[in-house]
Parts: structure tokens; sequence; C-alpha cells
């Protein structure tokens, strides 16, 4: 079953859980996997924060989250008018670095490259564009 959603949701932490919710709806209906459901809400939850607390970093902007799926995969689609940042531009962090040598944070762009099939960002008419796919 195809299936799709558009939320316009508020800079805020408190309105993550909403989304998570949809999309496990949506992808339940187009028969993902539970792996995949979860996989999915965990990598468009870390992208929403790092929109709200790095890009926004306050509770006036707004965040378009759309995601349609098709027999064989799921597309979301997040936009946000926050500076321009493009996360493909974050180096991969060295994750067999002793734990005393690593960077603190960083790894929410690795998490994303390693649940998603397809990750992608453009930067358009003042917009950030993210997109990522998941396949069944």
């Amino acid at each position: 079953m195809d299936a799709s959603f558009t939320l316009a949701i508020r800079s805020d932490i408190n309105e993550i859980p909403g989304v998570s919710t949809r999309l496990e709806e949506a992808m339940e209906a187009a028969a993902f996997s539970p792996e995949s459901i979860l996989d999915t809400q965990l990598a468009v939850e870390e992208a929403i924060t790092n929109v709200i607390v790095h890009g926004y970093k306050n509770p006036e902007g707004t965040i378009q989250v759309s995601g349609t799926t098709a027999s064989d995969h799921l597309t979301v689609e997040i936009v946000d008018h926050a500076p321009q940042f493009d996360p493909l531009s974050i180096p991969e962090p060295d994750i067999d670095a002793d734990m005393s040598e690593r960077q603190i944070g960083g790894l929410g762009v690795y998490l994303l490259r390693q649940v998603m099939d397809e990750f992608s960002y453009r930067y358009e008419e003042g917009k950030n564009i993210l997109t990522l796919r998941k396949n069944k």
C-alpha cells in the first residue's frame, strides 16, 4: 500500500513523538519490517533534533516533514529555513579510536548514513532539504 503524509512542526523537541508516530503508521501500512521502522524513526528523530538544536537554536522555526511510501521504499524529506548546513560535509568519525580520543558528539550524521539506504542534501531558495530513503 502506498501512503504519504506531510507534517509542519515547530522547532521544539516535544514535536518529535508525533512525527515518529505518523512515520510508524505509514510504514506499517506499507508492510515495512519492524527493524526498518525503528531504524527510520531513529534517523528521522536524529535529523529533526539536529535542525532544532544546531540549526534554529530556538523554538521560532518550523520544520516540514513529508513521507511517501511506495511498493519497495519510503522517502522522507525534511525541510527547514535554518542557516544553511550540509550534513554531507561532516567527515565520518573514527569509530575505532579510543573513547578518550574521540570528539564528543558528531555521531548523528554517521547514524543516518548507517541506517538509511540513501541520504542526500540540497539547499534551495533559503531552505535546507534533507532526503532520506529506506528500502524494504
